[in-house]
């Protein structure tokens, strides 16, 4: 079982966005899709989720994409709220249906809601430390621009 990729890529479209938005190149669905290796059309529905959430904005019939606040500005954390969809609320689900008549059965949802709380509020503490600045300083300092 693997964490969904919605929030990576959402960083992903963002850090694409900030490159092309401080060349002054518009960014377009079309590019974002080559770059992260998708479908404009997914691509459009991320743009959709975060135009929402105040991230980006777009125009109607005019090219370009772009961030709302500075990069510095646009912690991980709220990317990751932006993208996350209700069912996939807690980063840990419990598997439905443990046998109640067992001991263990009975009592490991329980046992297991604080450490799997505590491993999530953990994850949001640091994806609010790092900002999208973090991301593109070091893709930056990857490619030397």
């Amino acid at each position: 079982m693997r964490i969904n990729t919605r929030f990576t890529v959402a960083v992903h479209m963002m850090a694409l966005i900030a490159f092309l938005q401080h060349t002054g190149t518009p960014a377009s669905s079309e590019l974002l899709a080559k770059s992260v290796g998708t479908n404009p059309v997914v691509i459009r529905q991320m743009m959709s989720v975060l135009k929402k959430a105040g991230l980006i904005e777009t125009r109607n019939g005019a090219p370009g994409i772009e961030l709302t606040q500075a990069q510095e500005e646009i912690t991980l954390l709220a990317v990751y709220k932006a993208v996350q969809k209700d069912m996939d609320a807690p980063l840990f689900d419990f598997h439905p249906n443990p046998n109640p008549a067992c001991f263990v059965g009975g009592n490991i949802a329980e046992a297991m809601e604080k450490p799997l709380y505590d491993a999530q509020k953990a994850m949001e503490q640091s994806l609010a430390r790092y900002s999208l600045k973090d991301i593109t300083d070091f893709i930056g300092e990857k490619i030397h621009f």
